[in-house]
């Protein structure tokens, strides 16, 4: 079964309600990121939308290596809860805080820039589409039960060629990587405490020929189990992935199933280090991927639960190397397993 694809237009669409009765809690969202890996050094840039309320939060957040135990650890952050709604051209979207997203050709092109207002940090990015507008299922558990179906909402991602240039301070750096970018439209995202394991998300891209995503769970099977199993109970009939596919040769093929096994945490940000992904297609190939984080960050999110970002060293199975974001997202139960370990160790 093809992997669907969205139209090039939803990547210009922030529409407001208009009269209609709308979810307080809906949302629509970009995130972009980059990274240099000499540098350990990664970016997190996102916008994300509340069309109910006029307001939009989002920002810019530059981490290096493995010691950013909370957002203010980063080289640099300006990530703002509250803003007024984004200024708006045909194609394009500016934040209060100085991040500027133009979709100079919907689908296939988008140019991505910031100017700190306080501190001399900047970059100009140009990101060039090397998937389709992949559709991309919920990544947050609930939002496919919490969304309402006849408001037609979305997501898409895809994986992008990222060149241009970043200024940190008195550094220059060019950048030339294979991110994934995404965004969602009228999910409806809720803030409340949840009660289920870690979920992590794990794009990849070794070049034209093949690329990889999934969301899910950790394998309670594998070896070693999760450091959750005895705390949480995932379903015995589900899948542990939400939604996921790899790109062979051009070839869009979704997964029939996902084993992800976490082979290391960090001690104290908690976050995956090293982790092992064995996924097979629906054609039949297996496909395994080991992992390794060259950065890591707490991030801001809501304060009922933690988001790690983190920069990975993917390899496949013939030993070439991929490197992407790798995020986690857990609420409060499963950060309660990692008070107790940290106190007994």
């Amino acid at each position: 079964m093809k992997v669907s694809t969205q139209p090039p237009e939803t990547d210009l669409i922030l529409p407001t309600p208009d009269g209609a009765d709308w979810d307080g809690l809906t949302i629509h969202t970009h995130y972009f990121g980059f990274s240099i890996p000499q540098q350990a050094l990664s970016a997190f840039i996102y916008l994300r939308a509340q069309p109910v309320y006029g307001l939009c939060s989002g920002g810019v957040c530059l981490f290096r290596g493995l010691d950013n135990q909370r957002p203010l650890d980063c080289e640099h952050i300006d990530y703002r809860n509250t803003m007024p709604w984004p200024t708006m051209t045909a194609n394009s979207f500016t934040t209060q805080n100085g991040l500027r997203i133009e979709f100079t050709e919907p689908g296939s092109a988008v140019d991505v820039s910031y100017r700190s207002i306080e501190r001399d940090v900047s970059f100009d990015l140009r990101l060039t589409a090397i998937t389709s507008l992949l559709v991309r299922g919920h990544v947050m558990p609930g939002e496919d039960r919490d969304s309402d179906r006849a408001a037609a909402p979305g997501g898409s991602e895809q994986f992008m060629h990222c060149t241009g240039t970043l200024t940190l301070g008195e550094a220059n750096y060019s950048v030339d990587c294979y991110p994934i970018r995404d965004r969602s439209w009228r999910q409806v995202r809720t803030e409340a405490p949840n009660d289920y394991p870690p979920v992590g998300w794990t794009p990849m891209c070794f070049g034209p020929d093949l690329m990889f995503n999934q969301v899910g769970f950790e394998d309670p099977a594998g070896d070693p189990p999760p450091i959750w199993k005895s705390h949480f109970t995932l379903p015995a009939d589900g899948p542990l992935h939400y939604f996921g596919y790899v790109v062979v040769d051009g070839e869009e093929r979704q997964l029939t199933s996902v084993q992800r096994t976490v082979l290391e945490r960090h001690p104290d940000i908690g976050g995956a280090t090293r982790q092992v992904v064995v996924a097979r297609d629906e054609v039949g190939v297996t496909h395994i991927f080991h992992g390794e984080a060259l950065a890591m960050a707490h991030l801001p999110s809501w304060p009922n639960n933690t988001f790690i970002d983190s920069l990975y060293r993917w390899t496949d199975a013939v030993g070439r190397v991929a490197h992407c974001t790798y995020q986690e997202t857990w609420y409060q139960r499963f950060q309660h397993v990692l008070k107790t370990r940290r106190t007994h160790r």
